[in-house]
């Protein structure tokens, strides 16, 4: 055999293995090009024509309403915590990534190791997150700050957050509805509501549920958990919670092991006469209506049922829809009264926990009073936080909120015995916080400095995440 032989027959074998790679190599990129989730909503604007057009109308949604400002209260309430810096009422899905980015509470991060919260802050709010989660696992997704992927994430909620949109039943126009976060999954196993053994109206619900819902940050990558693993309820959602000995923050007032309810939304409607009767969340939010040619659809654009209330509620009500306002608003007004008598005991508790505090109470002596507050500001946001929980469930708002009341009450009469003790028995004053401004003076929040770090992150930072997500989506 000569040299030359075996020269040649080496050179041919290895381009033949370089030909082999890359069409491996070119087969596997495309296999991943197929597969993958396709976050980009107006990719759908042509097959899905009406859905993604009433989808893009929840940009009329574009007033920013400021809660703190109209309710200075809770500055006080989540002092120590990023929502005592800003706190909006949501908008529509069109949003969700811009809001995100530019609430205080996301901090001005100047790179992707800085800034005050994690990745999981993304969680629900783009459909680039179920991508990111197909194309890195889990762990690759929720480890690092939330300035990590910024520029991964830029599509606002929609079509394949909640549709299968790579599958033949989406194609054909069905609605493949699915659930695109593993931990979602979980979740709903672990309340025996496996999906695909649902209900259309229970998936219905389900979908909604994955972002509308009670949620908490764990573990080393603070991955997203629901803490439903003894059920769904506030109570117990509360021994879970106290069980395993998780809070959120330690208030900056009393120094109180905080919890901070998310939105549950799907919670509390379970709970509610709607949930109970199979409403769903589509039915009075999405409903069915006819296009001009008479082509029946899912209308998209999430609101006010009252804004279509021929489509919603006169489905299933009788009565006139001024009838059914005027109902609306009698049980907006009670579960608001509930909430603003809650928290002037709440606010009251914490500034009084601080005087024992500063009187040289022990951790022993103010655990019991810490606990009471605890629990009653938990059941006070949960009741607030669930979105229109005075529609879903006013019965259960105005339960958990006298409940809340009564523990900051407990709270209350337990500080004031042991400040006595202490030979305090003046009354504890409260500073001035009749505005947002005065709220946030009066815990010494440099606010200028932080509107100053987010105007610089909008500045510089997104700038460059919309080029890169640019670049990035050119390839697809």
């Amino acid at each position: 055999m000569s040299m030359k032989w075996t020269r040649n027959t080496a050179a041919l074998a290895a381009l033949l293995s370089a030909l082999c790679l890359t069409a491996n190599a070119n087969a596997a990129s495309a296999d991943t090009e197929a597969t993958r989730i396709e976050p980009r909503n107006e990719q759908f604007a042509k097959a899905h024509a009406e859905q993604y057009k009433t989808w893009k109308a929840t940009e009329e949604s574009e007033e920013i309403d400021d809660a703190l400002a109209g309710d200075p209260n809770m500055v006080i309430l989540w002092a120590g915590y990023g929502f005592a810096k800003d706190y909006n009422k949501a908008r529509g899905h069109f949003y969700a990534v811009t809001d995100v980015r530019q609430t205080l509470r996301t901090g001005g991060p100047k790179d992707e190791k800085s800034g005050p919260m994690p990745m999981a802050c993304w969680s629900c709010k783009s459909p680039d997150v179920a991508r990111v989660i197909d194309d890195r696992g889990e762990d690759g997704y929720f480890e690092g700050k939330w300035a990590r992927l910024g520029a991964e994430i830029n599509n606002a909620i929609g079509c394949s957050d909640c549709h299968n949109t790579g599958s033949k039943e989406f194609a054909e126009g069905k609605p493949a509805l699915t659930l695109t976060r593993p931990y979602v999954e979980r979740a709903m196993e672990a309340i025996d509501m496996k999906f695909e053994d649902q209900s259309r109206f229970d998936q219905q619900a389900q979908v909604c549920g994955q972002c509308h819902v009670e949620y908490y940050f764990t573990g080393p990558t603070k991955a997203v958990k629901f803490p439903w693993d003894k059920g769904t309820g506030v109570d117990e959602m509360e021994v879970y919670y106290d069980e395993i000995g998780f809070k959120d923050w330690t208030h900056k007032v009393s120094k109180a092991p905080m919890l901070k309810a998310q939105h549950p939304g799907y919670e509390t409607w379970r709970e509610g006469i709607h949930g109970k009767n199979n409403v769903t969340c589509i039915d009075c939010h999405m409903p069915k209506v006819q296009n001009e040619d008479g082509k029946v659809f899912t209308d998209h654009k999430v609101g006010n049922p009252f804004d279509r209330f021929e489509d919603t509620c006169a489905q299933c009500h009788t009565q006139d829809k001024q009838t059914m306002q005027d109902m609306v608003e009698a049980r907006k007004a009670s579960v608001q009264e509930m909430k603003l008598r809650a928290e002037k005991q709440i606010v009251a508790a914490h500034f009084e926990a601080k005087a024992a505090w500063d009187a040289g109470a022990t951790e022993e002596e103010m655990k019991p009073i810490l606990m009471d507050i605890r629990h009653a500001q938990w059941r006070w946001d949960y009741a607030i936080a669930s979105h229109g929980v005075h529609m879903h469930a006013p019965e259960v708002a105005l339960r958990i909120l006298g409940t809340a009341l009564d523990k900051a009450t407990d709270a209350r009469t337990k500080v004031v015995r042991l400040l006595a003790t202490k030979g305090i028995t003046d009354e504890i004053q409260i500073p001035d916080i009749s505005t947002k401004a005065k709220a946030q003076q009066a815990l010494g929040m440099d606010m200028e400095m932080m509107e100053a770090e987010k105007e610089d992150f909008l500045n510089t930072v997104v700038p460059k995440w919309d080029k890169q997500a640019k670049n990035r989506e050119a390839s697809y």
